[in-house]
């Protein structure tokens, strides 16, 4: 079994703010957009910096799509902010008619996401904005895993001339991507290679499925383990080249199991290697409130949940 080695913990919503103040940087051009949520987005160093690029909206979550919009058509680079329900849900008709028709350059950039945001509950708790945006054409879909992997996110979605939904969370959790690691969009991140089993994670369950790999590991299993950041254009070719070695799959997300990366891994295995595969993600269900530890072993995004799940696949498998 690889050893990581940890950097610290932090929220990933942080990797973002940091991202945002060195890509402003770094580009002129650059502006952000945030709804009334400057702290909770970790804004504060762009504003601060850059106060003639910055636009506080206040709670107006639609107008501050159009608006983006707008700025992009005169070559700006505009990053939204809010809280990922509020980026997706309460703005779908604004996303999709003024900046995914068009294929215009706004980068949606979400916090709070899936059941991590805790007490706040189910009505904040968004877990379909996955399936929301990567179903809308011209849309690209980034989870990272960690605060150096959504910094690196950040900075890398300035580059690429389309809209991009950018997603990321609330608490605290270990940093393992090394800082200097450059992102590419479009391109899986093998952390660990296995003959047994692929795990396929993306966003917060990165790290989970690193410590079930361990457990499994433990036990004889061997894991690879295979970080999918972007989910929207996914790396077709990576998955098939571990699938095609351990000949069963494991996804692993916090989001619904209806429209996410597991979704899109199984059509993919439908269509190309139909293999036995399980999913650790939320079953058609709302969340509640409770603190981010208690939901995600309620809803079974813990590691023992990952653990059971290779265990079922590999009997299936066999």
């Amino acid at each position: 079994m690889k050893k990581f080695e940890i950097f610290g913990n932090n929220d990933t919503r942080s990797g973002f703010g940091a991202g945002l103040f060195e890509v402003g940087k770094q580009n002129p051009q650059v502006v952000a957009l945030c709804a009334d949520l400057i702290g909770s987005l970790k804004m504060d160093d762009f504003k601060n910096a850059f106060p003639e690029r910055f636009f506080q909206v206040g709670i107006a979550e639609a107008n501050m799509m159009g608006l983006a919009a707008g700025l992009s058509i005169n070559g700006k680079i505009p990053y939204t902010g809010t809280f990922a329900n509020f980026s997706t849900g309460r703005v779908y008709d604004q996303i999709r008619q003024s900046i995914a028709y068009s294929d215009k350059n706004v980068k949606i950039c979400a916090s709070h996401a899936g059941l991590t945001l805790g007490e706040d509950g189910a009505t904040h708790q968004i877990l379909e904005d996955i399936g929301l945006m990567k179903m809308l054409p011209n849309m690209t879909v980034i989870n990272p895993c960690d605060y150096n992997q959504t910094k690196a996110a950040t900075i890398a979605i300035a580059d690429y001339q389309h809209p991009v939904y950018l997603r990321f969370g609330r608490p605290k959790v270990p940093i393992f991507i090394p800082e200097n690691q450059k992102f590419e969009i479009g391109k899986a991140l093998l952390l660990q290679e296995g003959k047994d089993v692929s795990i396929f994670a993306t966003g917060h369950l990165v790290w989970k499925s690193i410590l079930a790999a361990e457990i499994l590991e433990a036990e004889g299993i061997s894991v690879e383990i295979i970080n999918i950041h972007t989910i929207k254009p996914l790396d077709t070719e990576a998955i098939l080249a571990s699938v095609a070695k351990t000949k069963c799959v494991v996804s692993a997300e916090e989001h619904q199991r209806n429209g996410g990366l597991g979704d899109s891994i199984a059509q993919l295995l439908a269509l190309k290697m139909p293999l036995p595969m399980e999913m650790v993600a939320v079953n058609d269900s709302f969340g509640e409130s409770g603190t981010p530890d208690e939901l995600m072993a309620k809803y079974g995004l813990d590691v023992p949940d990952i653990v059971k799940a290779v265990k079922r696949v590999l009997q299936r498998k066999s």
